[in-house]
């Protein structure tokens, strides 16, 4: 007897696939649970929308070898704000079992290079400027793997442009702009029309709220200058 087609179908019920997924980063620079709870609410209350069911993830590679952090605790804070914790990133040994322990996911540790920076276009190499015409709508996400990102159109709120190089928006950017997306922090944003938001390089990133106002509506480059995250009007 021959199987119905549907059985035929599903008789994989999955596949597990590599994913180009944008993560929100916490990178912490102390282990003060009640200020950490703090700050969080103050971010949260100035974009809820921009965090609500956010996936994110812990950056405990600044605090090194420390191991007193309340993980459990901190994820629960979270929790409260509507954030999704999914993992940590770096940490001691005792942090990361706690980290298991608390029901998150272990990743790898983000390789930053302590010697001279490599030019923008290197992280081009191999890959091709993607070019896009149309407006980027609302929901849809758009990636330039390997090279740079050139939008001729606008950027729509709740839309996400990304590039492992250099972002060119010559429309409004409205919606989220990440370059570097693969870690490159001299990768740059230049858009003709500031209205984001958030825009993040090599995942330092930056909301609408905390934008200058006298840069909003104008033409804006934002770049990493040290370990601070510049918007320079062009």
């Amino acid at each position: 007897m021959d199987r119905p087609q549907s059985d035929v179908l599903t008789a994989t019920p999955f596949e597990i696939k590599g994913s180009m997924l944008t993560l929100l980063e916490l990178r912490l620079h102390s282990t003060g649970l009640d200020a950490i709870a703090q700050h969080l609410a103050e971010k949260v209350a100035k974009a809820p929308g921009m965090f609500r069911s956010a996936p994110i993830v812990v950056d405990l590679q600044a605090l090194g070898q420390v191991d007193g952090l309340d993980l459990a605790g901190l994820a629960a804070v979270m929790r409260g704000h509507g954030l999704v914790p999914v993992g940590v990133r770096g940490g001691s040994p005792a942090l990361q079992a706690a980290a298991v322990e608390a029901g998150l996911g272990l990743l790898a540790a983000e390789r930053r290079s302590e010697t001279r920076p490599v030019p923008a276009k290197a992280a081009a190499a191999g890959g091709k400027t993607r070019v896009v015409t149309q407006p980027v709508r609302s929901g849809q996400q758009i990636y330039a793997d390997g090279g740079d990102l050139v939008v001729l159109a606008a950027v729509s709120p709740g839309a996400e442009v990304l590039a492992d190089g250099n972002i060119h928006v010559y429309g409004p950017l409205r919606g989220r702009a990440l370059a570097g997306a693969h870690g490159d922090r001299t990768a740059r944003i230049f858009c003709q029309c500031l209205e984001a938001e958030l825009v993040s390089i090599a995942g330092h990133y930056r909301l609408f709220e905390e934008l200058d106002p006298a840069l909003r509506g104008h033409a804006v480059q934002v770049f990493e200058d040290g370990d601070n995250l510049m918007l320079q009007p062009l």
